[in-house]
């Protein structure tokens, strides 16, 4: 026989606590607040058309240019790596990885949300690494879109010309990952800046800054000045795309390709450990 427990009086039971939130439950909520925002899905889509649509109109120009060449020099033609992948349209698919990834913590920062984040989650390092987890994924989506469409159309393009060429081409598959990979590298990135500068526009330029303006500073011609434009995202992500050798006259100091790989490794994974520390030192 049991005898129910029973409350003093003038005492009230104590609520139980909640458990802490786990990483999943913090994941699961970054990526509701991503795809809630009504702006995430349009811009997505837009960046996603333009970039595949930039590389359309340079393979349509090279299609012309194909046109008054023989049919000799049609089919020795290789790869056309810059058709595929123009500079234009991934300098621009840089910059909104790099801004949307600053704005998902730059954002919170300025409506005060983050103050309500932090009480309902002690654990900021836990806050910082469910973002950018969030923000990895679905950067890799919209970079494997962009990077396999890219290519797809412009060799279906170049075909018209008998100069298109399959996946299994050399040199193909290293730059359709390197494309891939540079926008969750651009959003890791300026998610790190935004958690180290927690000011919009500041972050905005600094981001801007680091990836599409430092690297033309510092060109190829000098030792010293080749070894800092290596050390740029951009800088890194064209010497994938090149599946060729330097010339024999060349005087510029060429990048290697594990370099290149190491320096795209290199930036996210900075750019997230310098926001773990710095977010455990800062009162929000």
């Amino acid at each position: 026989m049991t005898t129910p427990l029973s409350v003093p009086p003038g005492t009230t039971a104590a609520p139980a606590a909640d458990p802490p939130a786990r990483f999943g439950d913090l994941l699961a909520a970054e990526w509701i607040k991503m795809r809630s925002l009504r702006s995430t899905p349009w811009t997505l889509a837009f960046v996603t058309l333009f970039v595949i649509g930039s590389s359309a109109v340079a393979t349509l120009a090279e299609y012309d240019n194909l046109g008054r060449v023989g049919p000799d020099a049609r089919t020795n033609q290789g790869f056309l790596v810059f058709d595929a992948y123009p500079p234009a349209g991934y300098l621009t698919l840089m910059l909104v990885a790099g801004s949307i990834g600053a704005l998902t913590v730059v954002s919170e920062y300025g409506t005060g949300l983050i103050r309500t984040t932090t009480v309902a989650v002690p654990a900021r390092g836990s806050v910082v690494l469910a973002k950018a987890a969030a923000l990895a994924g679905l950067w890799t989506v919209v970079g494997t879109v962009v990077s396999t469409g890219s290519f797809l159309v412009s060799q279906a393009i170049l075909s018209g010309r008998h100069a298109g060429v399959p996946f299994g081409h050399p040199g193909v598959l290293r730059a359709v990952v390197a494309s891939a990979l540079l926008a969750p590298v651009c959003a890791l990135t300026g998610l790190g800046l935004g958690v180290l500068i927690r000011h919009g526009a500041a972050t905005m330029i600094t981001t801007a800054f680091t990836l599409l303006m430092l690297q033309p500073m510092f060109s190829e011609s000098e030792r010293w000045s080749a070894d800092v434009n290596h050390l740029m995202v951009g800088a890194a992500w064209r010497r994938l795309l090149e599946h060729w050798d330097p010339g024999a006259d060349s005087l510029a100091y060429t990048a290697t390709v594990p370099g290149s790989w190491t320096v795209l490794a290199l930036w996210p994974s900075v750019a997230i450990v310098l926001a773990l520390v710095v977010v455990r030192r800062r009162d929000v």
